[in-house]
C-alpha cells in the first residue's frame, strides 16, 4: 500500500520541456556549441549538472560551464517562463490522490528559485506536502539523490512510495530508490523509451491518470 505520491514537475504537470530546451540550445549556441534542439531536447529531466557533460568537455566545463548554465536560467526566465502553462486536471489529480490518502510530493530538477513558481503555474502550492529540487542534493536526476530526499521528508521507504515522470530519468531514478514509477507521456518520451527505463505504467497525461485513478496502479496498490 503506497503511503505517498511523489511527482516529477517539467514534463508532468507542466508543460515546459520544449521551452526548456529551447534555452538549452540557445545556450549551447551562445557559447560555441554545435548542439541542436533535438539533441538537448533528448536530455530534459537531468539537472544542469548531468546535461551539460554530455555536450561539453571537462575543460569546456571549467572554462564556461558555469556561466552557461546562468546564461541558460536568465534567458529561461525572461523569454519562456511566461509561456509555461499546467498539464490539465493536475490540481483535480493531487485532490484526488490526497483524498484516498496518499501523502504528495514534488521531486524535481528544477532550481529552488523556479520551483515555487512551477507550483503556482500547476496550481497545486497548497497540495504538496513536501518538495525537494535540484539544489537540495548533489546530483539531479538520473541520479537517485532528489527522490531519496524527499523519502526522508516523507519519512518512508522506497517500497511505501510511487513515483510518476514523464522522462526516463525519473524512472530510472526512482528505481534507484527502490521506487516504482508511473510514466506519462506529456513531456514527449515515447512509451517505449518509458517502458524500457521501468515504468510500470504509462498514462497519456496527468488528465489520462486522473480519469483511470481506479484502475491505476495507485488505487490497485492499495487494494491489492
Amino acid at each position: 500500500m503506497p503511503k505517498a505520491a511523489i511527482f516529477d514537475l517539467d514534463g508532468t504537470l507542466i508543460d515546459s520541456v520544449d521551452l526548456h530546451a529551447l534555452a538549452w540550445h540557445e545556450a549551447m549556441v551562445k557559447f560555441g556549441h554545435d548542439v541542436s534542439f533535438a539533441q538537448v531536447r533528448s536530455q530534459i529531466g537531468k539537472g544542469g549538472d548531468k546535461l551539460i557533460p554530455v555536450f561539453l568537455s571537462e575543460a569546456e566545463q571549467k572554462d564556461h560551464g558555469e556561466e552557461m548554465e546562468a546564461w541558460r536560467g536568465n534567458r529561461f526566465k525572461s523569454a519562456y517562463l511566461p509561456l509555461v502553462r499546467p498539464f490539465s486536471a493536475v490540481p483535480d489529480l493531487l485532490r484526488r490522490i490526497r483524498h484516498a490518502g496518499i501523502r504528495l510530493a514534488v521531486a524535481s530538477s528544477a532550481k529552488k528559485d523556479e520551483l515555487a513558481t512551477y507550483l503556482d503555474i500547476a496550481g497545486i502550492a497548497n497540495l504538496a506536502e513536501v518538495t525537494t529540487c535540484s539544489d537540495d542534493v548533489q546530483q539531479s536526476k538520473p541520479a537517485p539523490d532528489i527522490f531519496e530526499t524527499a523519502l526522508g521528508k516523507l519519512g518512508i521507504t522506497g517500497s511505501d512510495a510511487v513515483a510518476i515522470g514523464d522522462t526516463p530519468y525519473d524512472a530510472i531514478a526512482a528505481r534507484k530508490a527502490g521506487i516504482t514509477t508511473i510514466g506519462v507521456l506529456a513531456g514527449g518520451f515515447t512509451e517505449d523509451e518509458l517502458r524500457r527505463a521501468g515504468c510500470a505504467e504509462i498514462y497519456p497525461g496527468p488528465a489520462a491518470l486522473f480519469a483511470c485513478f481506479e484502475n491505476s496502479l495507485l488505487a490497485m496498490s492499495r487494494t491489492a
